[in-house]
């Protein structure tokens, strides 16, 4: 059962470590580290995604910034408390990594695939422009009775598609996880930049 919660949730991302390691929290002694992935886009752009990391995989007092890492492993989420209300937080929880040259990198950097369920009612809309865009909220199943929620944003017929999903409709989804800055109003005068992350469809079907 346990290996069936795994394949409903696999992602692999390759890149460039940009952070030091900062200390999350700890499980059964075991204790779990956040570091900063800089993936390549085929635009040119990049896209900073935030692994989780045990420190039973990598040596986490060692600045390995600059190092190139493929990782493997499960998009997650659960949610923080803040300004008197819940933040969803995201990260790539690692299973499996290894260390790459730069010759290495491979186009493929950056793969996610969901088995999951419809758990929001689907937001379509349109660009300026006339591009056609829905957002899903999808809730995968993990083990010990918990649900990981992973937004993910679809484009044109995807888009259009998607739209028509009902709460509960099972789909599968491929595509990559995307980072994007925005900036959040605190109050009349302060305001923070922040980054929200989710994952770009490139395709999704919809299962009986």
């Amino acid at each position: 059962m346990v290996d069936k919660m795994f394949e409903n949730n696999q992602v692999i991302v390759a890149g460039e470590i940009v952070s030091e390691f900062q200390y999350s929290h700890e499980v059964f002694g075991e204790g779990f580290y956040m570091v900063d992935l800089s993936v390549s886009r085929l635009s040119n752009s990049t896209d900073i995604i935030p692994l989780m990391v045990s420190e039973r995989l990598i040596d986490v007092t060692e600045d390995c910034t600059g190092e190139f890492l493929q990782a493997a492993g499960q998009f997650r989420s659960y949610n923080r408390h803040e300004e008197k209300k819940n933040r969803l937080v995201l990260s790539v929880f690692v299973r499996e990594l290894e260390f790459l040259a730069p010759d290495d990198m491979v186009e493929k950097s950056n793969q996610i695939f969901l088995d999951g369920y419809i758990c929001k009612e689907p937001i379509y809309r349109k660009t300026p422009l006339g591009r056609e865009i829905a957002d899903l909220l999808i809730a995968v199943n993990r083990s010990y009775g918990k649900s990981d929620y992973i937004p993910c944003i679809c484009w044109g017929r995807n888009a259009r598609f998607a739209s028509g999903f009902e709460v509960g409709a099972h789909v599968q989804i491929l595509g990559r996880i995307q980072s994007r800055e925005y900036v959040k109003k605190l109050d009349m005068q302060e305001t923070v930049k922040r980054i929200a992350y989710e994952v770009s469809v490139s395709k999704i079907e919809f299962l009986e």
